[in-house]
């Protein structure tokens, strides 16, 4: 999967573009003798005056936001109605930096909006907002309304209603039911002061300076202390990000199963970046939880290790080599086979036709060997440029290192980045005729994605043949908090493609040699429980072994609060059905701040 970072990095351009080019244009000025927030709020996610100049809405400020594309305030109504789908608060845009303070009495008078974080195109639910406002403070210091208690009793278990078919599916014009739905709950509170007390880190601080936590402690808990992900139709809804109104300095770096004690307080704010978001004003004090990062078991000697590691965008500029040499060495006990996904060329993200990547490849060994490791071995097969995705002249690619004091390589000439790999039959057992090779390159499922990369290796006089696999990433997909429920993951469309190619290829083996042990691994940027992996195991020529771990520990990456799976090991009858074979998940960075890599590396152990 493309780097977060990098992901994030785009989309807050693309957010500054749209914070004028999504909102509401000022039509008529509604005409009412008190117009008051709630009224504004309305009962859906739409305001019923959207698009309309409205005076005097009058509010105690409750947060202010200095900084980013969208500055501006909170104001929240101090008398609130007995009506729960309305909500009390309300985001005031002023583009500059706000000229109020928490505590002030305002009136406003301006627009209201409907902004789609993102823009339209992205799915999103929209924010309601006052624009172009005329403030007038009427008084300071007031007391500011109390904050609203979100908790495990009351956050509904179901997460959303499903949409309006005769709306595209969208949920924003269908009444809000806040006792019975988890988003609509949320909705209902929109811009109003709120806390959670005590509240678990089921994400790490990133470099955005934000986290997740949870309000259902129990939900889909994880003995390390996260949530997890493991189903499209049971969704975690006791998960909320945190962000701050205050310094950068002062926010909490935060691992999974960290602690924010006290109260965590402040408005509740949408964003693209993972929907409904707590902004605190008040923070709770981080307690440490004592996560320590996990060393895998070593292979006896009778044992294969095969493992597969995405050091995200590796590149010889980087300065992690020696963190990743050391996390092979140590916590993956220096596997005998490693499938490493988004190696970049020589000079990474320069974009000047370099493909080659043997510096970028060799420093990682060398680094290995530094550590106390094996002189590792390695093949691949240069991409063409820039044609396989990922960050534009990075040409990311998966590469193989081998420990030859314990496996060898079966070389077979003719894989390169436009020829397909096949199967043929040599002494009665199957055979590739490349090795490396990639599988089906032509073949349009793999349009701007990494190729597979097959290769042919023996260990203890038995051939094991290993397909190293990253798979197209998320990108495009609706969010989970989308107005479209359920969200569209359109993006699934090309993985279905290529696990059927992959699938097809590992049959072609199969039906040459019954027996043959083939290991389908790597970044396949879906679930456990996708589509895409049932295409893998289509017929049972694969399955995927990260389902021998029980379901709360079945995770390689931690997003938007939610623990899941994106890497794995697939292997072959004569592997699986004996089941005499050991899988971990080892999780060394997708739970901490300070991680290497946003994916946990995978070990399987197995007796060829």
């Amino acid at each position: 999967m493309p780097s977060k970072r990098t992901a994030r990095i785009g989309a807050l351009t693309v957010a500054a573009v749209c914070s004028t080019v999504s909102a509401v244009v000022l039509t008529t000025p509604a005409h009412a003798d008190t117009i008051h927030i709630r009224d504004i709020q309305g009962t859906t996610r739409i305001s019923p005056y959207a698009g309309q100049a409205v005076t005097d809405v009058a509010g105690i400020v409750t947060g202010v936001r200095t900084y980013g594309s969208s500055r501006g305030f909170w104001i929240q109504d101090p008398n609130a109605d007995d009506n729960p789908a309305t909500s009390e608060g309300v985001f005031v845009f002023t583009s500059s930096v706000p000229k109020v303070a928490v505590g002030d009495s305002v009136t406003v008078s301006g627009t209201i909006s409907e902004y789609v974080p993102g823009g339209a195109s992205s799915g999103n639910q929209t924010i309601t907002e006052i624009t172009k406002p005329v403030v007038t403070v009427l008084s300071s210091g007031n007391a500011v309304p109390a904050a609203t208690v979100v908790n495990a009793k009351s956050v509904p278990g179901v997460y959303t209603a499903a949409g309006d078919t005769a709306a595209s599916g969208s949920v924003n014009g269908l009444a809000l039911e806040p006792k019975k739905y988890a988003l609509d709950y949320y909705e209902s509170l929109e811009g109003m002061n709120v806390q959670v007390s005590d509240a678990r880190v089921v994400t790490a601080t990133d470099p955005y300076t934000e986290l997740w936590v949870t309000v259902k402690p129990r939900e889909n808990a994880n003995r390390r202390g996260g949530t997890v992900y493991g189903s499209y139709t049971s969704q975690n809804t006791g998960r909320l990000q945190i962000q701050s109104l205050g310094a950068t300095a002062d926010f909490p770096t935060a691992n999974v199963g960290d602690e924010l004690t006290g109260t965590t307080a402040g408005p509740l704010d949408y964003n693209q970046f993972g929907g409904y978001t707590l902004v605190a004003n008040q923070i709770g004090t981080l307690e440490a939880g004592g996560l320590e990062r996990e060393t895998t078991q070593k292979q006896s000697r009778s044992e294969l290790a095969v493992a597969t590691y995405n050091v995200e965008n590796l590149d010889p500029g980087d300065a992690s080599f020696e963190e990743h040499a050391a996390a092979i060495v140590d916590n993956l006990q220096s596997p005998d086979i490693l499938s490493l996904e988004e190696i970049q060329d020589n000079n990474g993200a320069k974009n000047d036709g370099t493909v080659a990547a043997d510096q970028t490849v060799q420093k990682l060994i060398d680094a290995i060997v530094a550590a106390g490791g094996p002189a590792y071995e390695w093949r691949s097969i240069d991409p063409q440029n820039n044609t396989d995705g990922g960050e534009p002249g990075g040409n990311i690619r998966q590469v193989f290192l081998f420990n030859p004091e314990r496996v060898s390589f079966t070389d077979r000439a003719g894989g390169d980045a436009t020829t397909a790999v096949g199967v043929t039959k040599v002494n009665g057992k199957a055979a590739l005729t490349a090795s490396p090779g990639r599988i089906d390159p032509a073949n349009t499922a793999w349009t701007t994605s990494r190729k597979p990369l097959a290769g042919e290796f023996v260990f203890r006089g038995k051939t094991v043949f290993v397909i190293a696999n990253h798979f197209a990433s998320k990108g495009g997909d609706q969010g989970l908090t989308s107005q479209y429920q359920p969200p569209t993951r359109s993006s699934e469309t090309q993985r279905h493609l290529q696990a059927t190619a992959v699938n097809t290829f590992v049959k072609e083996i199969l039906a040459t040699q019954k027996n043959a042990d083939v290991v389908t691994l790597g970044d396949i940027n879906d679930f456990e429980f996708s589509d895409t992996t049932q295409l893998l195991e289509d017929d049972g020529a694969l399955w995927s072994a990260i389902k021998s771990l029980p379901k709360s520990e079945r995770y390689t990456y931690d997003y938007q609060g939610n623990s899941q799976v994106l890497d794995q090991i697939l292997v072959s009858p004569s592997i699986y059905k004996g089941c005499d074979f050991e899988y971990d998940s080892v999780h060394i960075n997708s739970e901490f701040n300070d991680q290497i890599s946003d994916h946990d590396p995978q070990v399987l152990r197995f007796k060829p």
